[in-house]
């Protein structure tokens, strides 16, 4: 099974992360819709929304780049109608896009607070309602839908929680909807499952914060490679889990990771949050 004429709409697709799942996607052949709200180019952080759908076409794929708030309904509801329009219909939904705001308490403004959980929880849950009628359909037509939200396990114990709560509880509200969705969406045949680094990933949005070394991280092929072996398993026997990138790739005899090492024979690398 591979990814050859289906349509993914990815959210936050415009570098990093979503941007290697597309590129990933488009070597089979795939549709990409894109949503970001990244248009014009940052000194702090490269690559827009065009430059993706440049980079996606020139992998082998066909990409419709449209500017996106997921914080806004209205806005999402349209993107997925394009994407309808363009591509006839959506086969994967993945949930990438995420605001990080590692602060404590006291340090955290409000306008953050909101801006994560508008950005992780409510994009999240409303990129997937959005989707939801698209999804369906295709499962009646036995396409194998699958739904991926990049959050981590979910785990209550204090040390998760205590330096950044907001973050905590904003990454998590995603993996609740994975939790969630996974078992009202199971009658319909869709599949969703979470993806999460065993490590830090080296991302334009990592570099931003302070006193991580990103050459001792790995690259985001790592996880985009591990979406791609979950997004063409078989959605009804492969839903509700919380994977992590390793652990994927070990069960389909990827075993040597040296090749998503930043830096060549590094033995020791920034581990991510989350994973105990």
């Amino acid at each position: 099974m591979n990814l050859a004429g289906k349509t993914l709409f990815i959210s936050g697709a415009s570098r990093g992360i979503g941007l290697a799942i597309a590129k990933r996607a488009a070597r089979d052949g795939a549709n990409l819709v894109l949503v970001a709200k990244t248009t014009e180019p940052n000194p702090k952080l490269p690559g827009t929304l065009y430059s993706a759908a440049e980079e996606i076409e020139a992998a082998g794929g066909k990409a419709l780049p449209i500017p996106t708030d997921i914080r806004d309904e209205a806005a999402v509801a349209a993107a997925v109608a394009q994407g309808v329009e363009r591509f006839g219909g959506i086969d994967i939904l993945v949930n990438n896009a995420s605001a990080i705001n590692l602060t404590p308490t006291p340090a955290t403004p409000m306008k953050r607070f909101d801006l994560m959980f508008g950005v992780n929880v409510r994009g999240t849950y409303c990129c997937t309602q959005a989707c939801l009628a698209e999804l369906i359909k295709s499962a009646q037509a036995g396409r194998n839908p699958h739904v991926l939200n990049m959050s981590p396990p979910l785990s209550m114990k204090e040390h998760w929680f205590a330096p950044h709560v907001a973050y905590t509880m904003a990454k998590y509200g995603m993996s609740m909807c994975t939790l969630g969705h996974a078992g009202e969406f199971r009658k319909h045949g869709i599949a969703v499952n979470s993806l999460w680094p065993r490590t830090a990933i080296a991302t334009a949005a990592l570099q931003m914060i302070p006193g991580i070394d990103t050459a001792l991280c790995r690259k985001p092929e790592i996880l985009s490679d591990a979406a791609y072996f979950i997004l063409t398993s078989d959605a009804k026997a492969t839903t509700g889990n919380f994977f992590i990138d390793d652990e994927v790739l070990a069960k389909h005899g990827i075993t040597d990771l040296e090749p998503y090492s930043v830096t060549p024979g590094t033995k020791q690398f920034v581990p991510d949050f989350f994973v105990d």
